[in-house]
C-alpha cells in the first residue's frame, strides 16, 4: 500500500527528501498491486543451463555471466557460485576467476564462492566423487589452503564436523570471516554443537547428506532446537525445498522448530533450465528426470533443477507460512548467514535496492538491482 523510493541504487528514507530537500520524485512507477520484495539470495547453486561451476573451462567467465544473466528472472540478485567436491587442480584454476562483484543489467551479483567438500564424510558424500575426498590430519588449515589454492573470494566452506582437527579449520575459517557450514557428514549432535561453538554458523541442505535424526542422539539435525548454542548466536540451516528434496512434512517440521533459521537454497546444477536427459555436476555424470536428478546408473539425488521462486512457492505451500515468512526465507535469512542484512535482503532505508515484484502467487513479475530494472516478464513476451 506504501510508496517505496529509490536514489543511487539505495532504499531512501522519503521524510529526508520531502521536509530537508523540499525534493520530491523525478520518475513514478504504477507497480500495478505488486508485492515489492527483497531480491531473493541464493547462497547455494552449482550451475545452470548448461554451465558447472565445478568444471574448469577456458571459458568459464562466460558459463557464470550466462548463469548470473538468466537467475535474475527466477528474482534472484545475488549469489554465492557453488563448487563440489573436486581436484586441486579444479579449485586452482576455477576460484582466481570467481570475482566478487555488484549486480546490474549484466546479471546478479556474486557474493563469494561456496566450496562444498572436499572435506567430507565418505559415508555422507552423496553425490561427491569418492576419489577427491580429503582429510585435516596432516596439516589441518594447510591442508585446506594447499588445496583451494586461495581463500581471496570465498564465502562459505561446508566441511563435516567429525573430522579430526576440523575444529582448528573452523575457527581459521571463522577469523578470516568465511562462513562455515556443517553438511555431507555423520556427525553426532555433541560434534556439532562443538563445530558451532568454534564458530560454524550454517547446516548445509538440512536432512540431506547427514544421519537421520534419531531421538536418542539427533545428530546435525539437533541443532534446530540445541540449548547449547553461545549466547546471541543463531545457527541457519540451508532447505532445497523443490518437493523432491525434503518431504513436505520434514520441511514443515524444520519450520516450525526453528522458523528464524530457514535459508531456502536451489542447489541447482548445470542441467537446471534445460531439458530432461544427462548432464554433469563436477567430476560426475548426472541424469535428469522430470524434477528428479540422479547420479546416471543409480538412485543417488544429485543437486536439483528447481528455481529459486519455485522453492519460495513450495515453501509457501507445504507449510502454510504467511508471504512475509516465505520471502524472508529467501533473502532476509540468507543475507544474516552471511551478515551483509545492513545492505541486502531488507527494504529498509539505506539498504540496497535490490527488489522484485510479484504477483499474489508469488511468480516474479520484474526483477531490480541498485533500483534499476534489469528483468521484467512482459519484456521477454513471456
Amino acid at each position: 500500500r506504501e510508496d517505496l523510493w529509490v536514489r543511487e541504487g539505495k532504499i531512501l528514507n522519503p521524510e529526508k527528501l520531502f521536509f530537508d530537500e523540499k525534493g520530491s520524485a523525478d520518475i513514478q512507477l504504477d507497480c500495478k498491486d505488486s508485492i515489492i520484495a527483497p531480491g531473493f539470495i541464493d547462497v547455494q547453486i552449482n550451475g545452470g543451463f548448461g554451465v558447472d561451476f565445478s568444471l574448469a573451462t577456458d571459458d568459464f567467465k562466460s558459463g557464470i555471466d550466462l548463469v548470473s544473466q538468466k537467475i535474475l528472472s527466477h528474482g534472484v540478485t545475488s549469489f554465492c557460485p557453488t563448487l563440489v567436491t573436486s581436484p586441486p587442480s579444479v579449485y586452482h584454476q576455477v576460484l582466481p576467476q570467481i570475482s566478487i562483484r555488484n549486480g546490474g543489467t549484466h546479471g546478479a551479483g556474486i557474493l563469494g564462492a561456496h566450496l562444498e567438500g572436499p572435506f567430507i564424510s565418505k559415508e555422507k558424500k552423496g553425490a561427491h566423487p569418492e576419489h577427491c575426498l580429503r582429510t585435516f590430519e596432516a596439516g589441518a588449515f594447510q591442508d585446506l589452503l594447499a588445496t583451494y589454492g586461495s581463500l581471496d573470494c570465498v564465502r562459505i566452506v561446508t566441511l563435516a564436523p567429525e573430522m579430526k582437527r576440523s575444529s582448528e579449520v573452523i575457527r581459521e575459517l571463522t577469523k578470516r570471516g568465511i562462513c562455515v557450514s556443517l553438511g555431507h557428514s555423520v556427525a553426532n549432535l555433541s560434534q556439532a554443537e562443538e563445530a558451532v561453538q568454534h564458530g560454524a554458523t550454517f547446516i548445509t541442505h538440512l536432512f540431506n547428506a547427514m544421519l537421520p535424526f534419531h531421538h536418542r542422539d539427533p545428530g546435525i539435525v539437533g541443532l534446530l532446537t540445541s540449548d547449547k548454542i553461545p549466547a546471541g548466536r543463531r545457527v541457519f540451516y540451508g532447505m532445497i525445498s523443490d518437493g523432491i528434496h525434503t518431504n513436505p512434512a520434514a520441511l514443515r517440521i524444520a519450520h516450525r522448530a526453528h522458523p528464524k533459521g530457514l535459508v531456502l537454497v536451489t542447489d541447482a546444477i548445470a542441467g537446471m533450465g534445460l531439458a530432461p536427459g544427462r548432464h554433469t555436476l563436477g567430476q560426475q555424470v548426472v541424469e535428469i528426470d522430470g524434477l528428479n536428478t540422479y547420479i546416471a546408473g543409480t538412485k543417488t539425488l544429485s543437486g536439483s533443477v528447481a528455481t529459486m521462486d519455485t522453492c519460495v512457492r513450495h515453501f509457501q505451500e507445504a507449510t502454510g507460512c504467511s508471504v512475509e515468512t516465505a520471502l524472508e526465507a529467501a533473502s532476509l535469512h540468507p543475507a544474516q548467514l552471511l551478515g551483509i542484512e545492513h545492505e541486502k535482503g531488507t527494504l529498509n532505508y539505506d539498504s540496497d535496492a535490490d527488489f522484485l515484484m510479484l504477483n499474489d502467487s508469488l511468480y516474479v513479475q520484474a526483477t531490480y538491482i541498485a533500483g534499476e530494472e534489469v528483468w521484467r516478464q512482459d519484456a521477454l513476451g513471456m
